[in-house]
């Protein structure tokens, strides 16, 4: 029996079995859509790590206004354009891969599956494109790194730079091809599900790239007190400025990306620093609640930066669908998060592999019926708001 507030880990049943190797000993199944994993997540997970997962700030405003801003997105689709096969391969930082997506960067994965970080990394790997690991995540980023294929590396600022710094030296020798920093979390966000349940990590979860990061406070269960809230307040900076991503475009040649934009002059700032490019989130409305839906600001930022750094959208994506609206709203690509660590906690990294297989197969089949030849092509689609 945990202690109050403490979550224990995962129930094995349920969870694909691991062969020697690591890798799920059976194939898995994956269901006719991505949304379709949230209840076979929800089937093996204790409530309160899926209210964790699943949960946004405040009242979730935000969070609902996501999935709704991206409903209402309707795209006009090309005829008699000859598109029967279309291709999925697109460009984004640090190279080409063969969708216009990346794995985003979520924190404390062994929390849904013992295959944790490194399942989801080989996930990607399979599927061609870039896992972004995150600074709080449950391995160390050069275990990662070494299971996935282009990795790409989320630095929250901290209030010690010099563990800022040494983060950012760990990735670059681990391999990463890119970095991302976060940039709208000087506190994290009042997650009302996390407070109600007294959330805490699990012993066997921790912040295991960041040694003497006061992790202990992580697992402090308390009624009413997220710990997980309690540990990012020690140890996030909450004053991160203009200088210290000046600073950080400076100290490393990888290609830089900043997460968290939602206004265009900000993203016109950054493309000023020199960015590579700038992820439009709300953080999946975890944190200011109240704040706009990324579907509804992508293309006034797309108009802003124009041609000096390139755009992707993070928050409420749940399918190819999705991936086609956003490219028709000017995206060069997209972050998904949430569907991918519900496949994790379904099947472990067999589960991740089918997410984003069913992803590929999304998208081909949303390119082909907007006669769409490739991802280049839907960025020339019309949208209109409102159906």
């Amino acid at each position: 029996m945990a202690e109050p507030g403490v979550v224990e880990p995962p129930a094995p049943n349920g969870q694909a079995p691991i062969a020697a190797d690591g890798r799920a000993a059976a194939a898995f199944v994956a269901p006719a859509s991505l949304a379709d994993f949230a209840e076979l997540a929800r089937a093996v997970l204790p409530a309160a790590v899926s209210d964790f997962i699943d949960g946004g700030s405040g009242t979730e405003t935000t969070l609902a206004a996501n999935r709704a801003a991206l409903d209402r997105v309707a795209v006009l689709p090309r005829v008699l354009t000859g598109v029967d096969s279309p291709r999925t391969e697109a460009a984004l930082p640090g190279g080409r891969y063969a969708m216009p997506v990346a794995v985003a960067p979520m924190a404390y994965q062994k929390l849904l599956h013992l295959d944790g970080e490194p399942g989801l990394a080989a996930a990607a790997r399979a599927a061609g494109v870039p896992y972004v690991a995150s600074t709080l995540g449950s391995t160390p980023i050069e275990e990662v790194a070494a299971a996935g294929g282009p990795v790409w590396f989320q630095l929250y600022w901290l209030r010690d730079r010099g563990m800022v710094a040494d983060l950012v030296d760990r990735a670059q020798a681990a391999g990463c091809t890119a970095l991302m920093v976060t940039v709208d979390v000087p506190v994290l966000g009042r997650r009302l599900r996390d407070v109600r349940n007294g959330f805490a990590l699990p012993p066997h979860v921790t912040a295991a790239n960041l040694p003497g990061g006061r992790d202990d406070l992580a697992h402090q269960g308390t009624p009413g007190v997220s710990a997980v809230a309690v540990h990012t307040g020690a140890v996030f900076a909450p004053a991160l400025s203009w200088a210290d991503l000046a600073w950080l475009r400076e100290r490393t040649p990888l290609p830089l990306l900043v997460k968290g934009l939602l206004d265009p002059r900000d993203a016109v700032r950054a493309a000023e620093v020199g960015v590579d490019a700038v992820v439009v989130s709300n953080h999946g409305g975890r944190q200011l609640d109240g704040a706009p839906a990324t579907a509804t600001v992508l293309p006034e930022v797309v108009a802003a930066v124009g041609q000096r750094c390139g755009v992707l959208l993070d928050s409420g994506v749940r399918g190819g669908t999705d991936v086609l609206r956003a490219l028709a709203l000017g995206a060069d690509g997209v972050l998904v998060g949430r569907p991918l660590l519900w496949a994790l906690a379904a099947g472990g990294r067999a589960g991740a592999e089918a997410a984003l297989a069913l992803l590929a197969a999304e998208l081909r089949d949303a390119l082909t019926l907007a006669g769409c030849a490739d991802p280049a092509a839907a960025r020339q689609l019309r949208t209109l708001i409102g159906g």
